[in-house]
């Protein structure tokens, strides 16, 4: 069977482009070793974090500092909000909350204030920029989260107003499923109505003026135990990211991959891009292997979002040559033949750290001479070279945007071709 566009990888960026494709009428085949980063990262949109290690207030004013060879530097803010809005508006189950134009700051596990765009209600709660007391609650038994520790690093941040914190720590009601992990937290929370035990458990020991934090797992399938909640409490209450598997992650995972399976869009698991048959600087067939051997699917358009290093759209062998595994397409960011590539100490300036693909406007990926490398080929995601994204704290706002502007280059000419029937 023949697909409009095969969409490599099944992150945030292949979800984004798949979704917008496929609403606009395209047949979309998506193809992936596993999930993606979506089960490891907190689900809140970091458009832009850090410039250096000045903490950005406004996303959108700042982009313009960003040099030319960033993600960001193929789209106006306008295009960029214009896809959050869109990424927004479909992923409404999780009621995103925020805007490009300023950050929220959001308490992590470590107690330590993160920059966020945007958030889902669950967590928005928490923005830490008004002040104002907080009390973080800890289940016993559940090791990926501290709230002693979280209370006395957040009442020491470097915060527009600072903030009173404190800690609790409450006891699940007995299970025999042995250590708690974030996941059994949140199927409990849907099976077996945790809401009742946590109410009782903090109606009288909160303060009428205390914001209530509580770990990311208050439920996999809804928002509903985080509504019930704050109707019955009275506060306000927040999700604070924990340690992966991301319960919030996964909730936007199933939010995405429902919607593309509803539109009709395929997903493929546990199979891997290996290359393509090309013809006249164009793909005319992507080689997907999978257990049994390697399966052509002849596309018209195909959208690489691989990831990096971590998901294995690039390599580094033992010999330190660095190659993009599924086209082997022209890098940029990789340090001279001479030079190391890591720096001895993990927070230092890494050569390898923007490693990727550049591309035009169209984010297709081009060679040395800024020649596309094929005419239907674009990237989006952490393939794409000129980031450091987690020190920028941007990788999820790249994947949003690149995935939609993505898709946007590949809709175009298709609309372009309706235009001019109509004319």
């Amino acid at each position: 069977m023949s697909y409009d566009t095969l969409v490599v990888g099944a992150g945030l960026a292949g979800l984004t482009a798949a979704l917008r494709l496929s609403e606009r009428g395209q047949r979309v085949l998506i193809v992936a070793r596993g999930v993606g980063a979506t089960h490891l990262a907190p689900a809140t949109v970091d458009v832009l974090g850090y410039l250096g290690d000045t903490r950005v207030v406004s996303p959108a004013a700042s982009l313009p500092a960003l040099s030319n060879g960033h993600p960001y530097g193929h789209m106006t803010v306008d295009q960029l909000t214009t896809a959050l809005a869109w990424f927004c508006a479909h992923t409404a189950s999780l009621g995103y909350a925020g805007s490009p134009g300023e950050n929220l700051l959001l308490p992590t596990a470590l107690g330590v204030p993160k920059p966020s765009a945007f958030a889902p209600r669950t967590m928005a709660g928490g923005d830490l920029r008004a002040g104002g007391r907080f009390v973080f609650v800890g289940f016993k038994g559940f090791k990926d989260f501290h709230p002693t520790l979280i209370a006395a690093n957040l009442a020491r941040a470097p915060l527009p107003i600072p903030i009173e914190a404190r800690a609790l720590e409450v006891e699940p009601p007995s299970s025999r499923r042995g250590d708690l992990s974030g996941r059994v937290i949140a199927g409990r929370f849907d099976n077996e109505h945790l809401a009742d035990w946590l109410v009782s458990a903090l109606e009288d020991r909160v303060e009428p003026d205390e914001r209530i934090g509580v770990p990311a797992a208050l439920g996999l399938r809804s928002d509903a135990p985080w509504e019930e909640l704050e109707q019955r409490l009275q506060r306000k209450v927040f999700e604070v990211a924990t340690m992966p598997p991301s319960v919030p992650g996964i909730r936007l995972f199933q939010a995405l991959s429902g919607a593309l399976r509803s539109g009709g869009a395929r997903i493929v698991f546990g199979v891997t891009a290996v290359g393509a048959r090309t013809n006249a600087g164009r793909i005319e067939a992507v080689e997907v292997a999978n257990a049994t051997g390697t399966h052509e699917y002849p596309v018209t358009s195909v959208v690489l979002a691989s990831g990096g290093f971590a998901s294995g759209g690039l390599e580094l062998d033992s010999f330190g040559t660095t190659r993009e595994t599924v086209f082997a397409l022209p890098l940029i960011g990789l340090p001279e033949a001479d030079r190391v590539r890591f720096a001895p100490r993990y927070f230092d300036e890494q050569p390898l750290a923007t490693a990727g693909v550049a591309t035009d406007d169209s984010l297709r990926p081009v060679d040395s001479s800024g020649r596309p490398v094929y005419e239907n080929l674009h990237a989006a995601g952490a393939i794409l070279g000129g980031a450091t994204p987690w020190k920028e704290k941007s990788g999820t706002g790249i994947s949003v945007a690149t995935g939609y502007a993505a898709a946007e280059a590949i809709l175009a000419p298709a609309a372009q071709l309706v235009s001019e029937a109509v004319r």
